[in-house]
């Protein structure tokens, strides 16, 4: 079936081309059937890739599609690479993206840009795709692209809000910060390489100096912080959030946002042969997740709150990456595809059923109402909280117990972060589903659970975000993890340490303790105490009041970067109107004033025109003397 594989993105990029072509004259159905099918098909097809991976002794295939550029000794093929990673991101990048399209023919189906949506869907999922099949830097960075491009179009699908249009330009432009980095890495790797294939790149790379492989990894990650949203480019996801919830479960949880890290996992060789890029990861990792943890403690909105949470567990997969352990990173990746894709569609169904409210402050009480929703969204809460024997808490528990090994001090931080997402997560939870409902006489009357396309995802989602950890059971537990040697083929270097197994029992009874501390903590608070967020930040203490602001970094944003390039552009703008622009009409002025007075010379009279040849001769003979 390898040789097949090409197909994988093309089903995709079929679905899209007759949404985007016969859309208008589908119905619904058929519009959301086509668009679902076609990733279906891609999921079938990536499981029967997988498989026959599964099964050979060589890991590793390549599918060549046509010879791409060709420049003299230059020959970049379009090729794609099957591997064990790129097995497991397409596994991922289909069945989450499969049940995101079953999920959105219930949410949109009452939207007038039903086929749109389902199109730009399609899009999204083939750029994905070549983004991580691509068996070189240039064909990832084709996909690369594309996904940015296709999030612009999602997040800013409702076009007619201008909120929405800042939003996707947001996202837009400041992931073109990281890509400007991420070509530019792209361009050192060939210009010491004389490729951009990942084998000659990595073979190539042998024996350069540090200096060099540093700047290639510091580029390469720039791009990652920019797909990725690490500090300081990643306030445009938590924006990202305008686009409608199918949108944001497909960009968090399996496509976009793990690209990142998909392309630090592909160049591991690089990024481990750089001690100084690997600890500048690992530092940004943990500042953010702890900045978008605390960020967390005081958002309102439901879908912000899943957006901070999706930064803060992107910044401990960094974490993971920059101490070395690249399969608990990619460990990681795989859990939060499954509950925090749930996490979305939760919060969806939730949405649905409150008439579009967003305000946790309006919810309450609901758990009553929607019993699947409900259950399916504790069980995704607890995961991402690391509540043990869920997916979240063996994938989570890895990389702390790596992190502990690279350094005690970072563990600390780490496991604060932690406890930071236990509370906020409940925060959530609690406030959407416990207490006395707060919204509206309607809402409350109109309260029921979503119909089955929405209500199945969440099912199977759940059932994957409780198997999920069985990937990667430690040894501790009497595993073998799976994911290890799976991977193991694609780490061309592996610097990750682990402490001993009884070090490791204790830091794990201890994450666990903090973890039962913070919930029980939140639920004091929340259920017992029934303590409600401030209805205006004007209620807020002053620590309260910066974290509910997000500590003004897009306000210091646009005072450092926006408003000067603001003034800049407006002072080139009067340069170019007032100075250049009024030269440039007053040549014309001249040129047509000259014309018009010359033009008075032509009279038609031809005793005038002998006359003034009469002049001109005398003239001529005049100067002609004085010479």
């Amino acid at each position: 079936m390898i040789k097949f594989a090409a197909l994988i993105p093309l089903f995709p990029l079929l679905g899209w081309m007759v949404n985007g072509l016969f859309g208008k004259k589908l119905s619904k159905t058929a519009s959301g059937f086509i668009a679902s099918a076609a990733v279906f098909f891609s999921f079938i097809l990536s499981v029967l890739v997988f498989t026959e991976i599964l099964n050979a002794a060589q890991k590793s295939a390549t599918v060549k599609a046509f010879d791409w550029i060709t420049a003299g000794t230059l020959n970049i093929p379009f090729e794609f690479l099957i591997d064990p990673l790129s097995c497991l991101f397409l596994l991922i990048i289909t069945g989450i993206g499969f049940l995101i399209h079953v999920y959105s023919t219930g949410y949109m189906k009452e939207d007038e840009g039903f086929y749109r949506f389902f199109a730009y869907l399609n899009l999204f999922i083939f750029f994905m795709l070549l983004l991580v099949m691509g068996n070189n830097y240039l064909i990832m960075f084709v996909g690369w692209e594309g996904v940015g491009l296709c999030s612009y179009l999602l997040i800013g699908f409702w076009f007619k809000n201008n909120e929405y249009n800042k939003a996707a330009n947001k996202a837009f432009i400041m992931n073109r910060v990281g890509d400007l980095a991420f070509i530019l890495g792209i361009i050192l790797i060939f210009l010491t390489t004389s490729t951009v294939t990942f084998d000659g790149v990595f073979n190539g790379l042998s024996g350069k100096s540090q200096g060099t492989i540093t700047a290639i990894g510091l580029l390469l990650f720039i791009g990652a912080m920019g797909k990725s949203a690490q500090i300081p480019l990643y306030t445009w996801l938590p924006d990202a959030m305008a686009g409608p919830t199918p949108v944001s479960a497909l960009i968090h949880a399996a496509t976009m946002v793990t690209a990142g890290i998909y392309m630090v996992v592909r160049s591991n060789l690089i990024f481990a042969s750089s001690p100084t890029t690997s600890s500048v990861i690992a530092v940004v990792g943990l500042a953010t997740a702890l900045l978008a943890a605390t960020i967390g403690f005081l958002q309102n909105d439901i879908k912000k709150v899943l957006a901070y949470s999706t930064v803060s567990q992107l910044g401990y997969m960094f974490l993971g990456l920059g101490v070395g352990a690249y399969t608990s990173g990619i460990f990681h990746v795989t859990t939060h595809a499954f509950f925090k894709a749930l996490l979305f569609l939760g919060a969806g169904s939730v949405i649905h059923a409150m008439h579009h409210e967003q305000d946790m402050r309006k919810m309450g009480g609901l758990k009553k109402h929607l019993p699947i929703t409900h259950l399916t969204m504790l069980i995704a809460t607890l995961a991402i909280s690391g509540f043990p024997l869920l997916s979240g808490f063996f994938s989570k528990d890895e990389i702390l117990a790596h992190v502990y090994a690279y350094s005690p001090t970072m563990w600390v931080l780490a496991v604060l972060g932690s406890v930071f997402t236990t509370y906020y997560m409940f925060r959530m939870y609690f406030l959407t589903f416990h207490g006395d409902f707060r919204g509206t006489t309607h809402q409350l009357e109109h309260l029921h659970e979503s119909p089955k396309s929405m209500t199945f995802p969440l099912i199977v989602l759940c059932v994957l975000t409780v198997l999920g950890g069985l990937l990667g059971i430690p040894e501790l537990f009497g595993g073998h993890h799976w994911l290890n040697g799976w991977l193991s083929p694609v780490m061309r270097r592996n610097i990750a340490q682990l402490p001993s197994h009884e070090t490791e029992w204790v830091i794990m009874a201890l994450t666990v303790a903090a973890f039962f501390a913070a919930y029980y903590f939140t639920r004091q608070m929340f259920v017992v105490n029934s303590v409600l967020p401030a209805e205006n930040e004007e209620k807020l203490r002053p620590w309260q009041k910066l974290i509910a602001q997000k500590y003004r970094v897009d306000e210091l944003y646009d005072s450092v970067f926006k408003k000067p390039i603001d003034a800049l552009s407006a002072g080139l703008r009067w340069v170019d109107e007032k100075i250049i622009g009024e030269m440039v009409n007053g040549v014309g002025t001249v040129v047509t004033w000259s014309g018009s007075q010359v033009r008075r010379l032509q009279t038609g009279n031809i005793g005038f025109y002998i006359f003034g040849m009469v002049i001109g001769i005398i003239l001529i003979l005049f100067f002609g003397v004085l010479r």
